[in-house]
């Protein structure tokens, strides 16, 4: 990592983290699906260690599951101290990629094969994830129905003068 990602602090800002980790993410999402991807959104992004300046930063990322037209990856950053070759577990994320066309519709993509038991417990869990993430978002569409103001009736227009 460079200069431009540090802070104050001699840290990497989380953001420049987070923009290479959905990089990495669409690079491993378009290998699978091959079509173009966009991020729909990124469930969990979990910081466990600073990363420093001129830390050799490497981000491996895989699919977890498949649904119709997304896929959740997953993407480890690791970071290696150059002088000591010392690496660290420094963040993950989750994030929720969606195939598109040319138009920017949604698109199938092929599942995902699924052998190894790391690989079921992998797709399990992305599956908990991802009924969290849905009954989450009705709560908060059925919430935001609750508190919007009701529309107060208009005046009577026109009339006597």
């Amino acid at each position: 990592m460079s200069v431009s990602d540090a802070n104050i602090g001699g840290t990497i800002h989380g953001g420049a983290v987070m923009k290479l980790c959905d990089e990495a993410a669409a690079l491993a999402a378009v290998r699978h699906c091959h079509s173009r991807v966009v991020t729909a959104g990124m469930d969990r992004m979990t910081f466990l260690e600073p990363v420093e300046l001129g830390d050799l930063v490497t981000f491996k990322a895989s699919v977890n599951a498949v649904w119709r037209t997304s896929m959740e990856v997953v993407v480890r950053v690791e970071a290696e101290r150059p002088r000591t070759g010392a690496v660290r577990h420094t963040s993950s994320a989750y994030l929720t990629m969606v195939a598109v066309d040319e138009a920017g519709r949604p698109v199938p993509i092929p599942s995902l094969e699924t052998e190894a038991p790391e690989e079921i417990r992998r797709e399990r869990e992305a599956q908990t994830r991802r009924h969290n993430r849905l009954a989450e978002r009705k709560h908060l569409q059925e919430t935001a129905e609750l508190s919007e103001p009701r529309a107060r009736p208009s005046p009577p227009r026109g009339g006597r003068r």
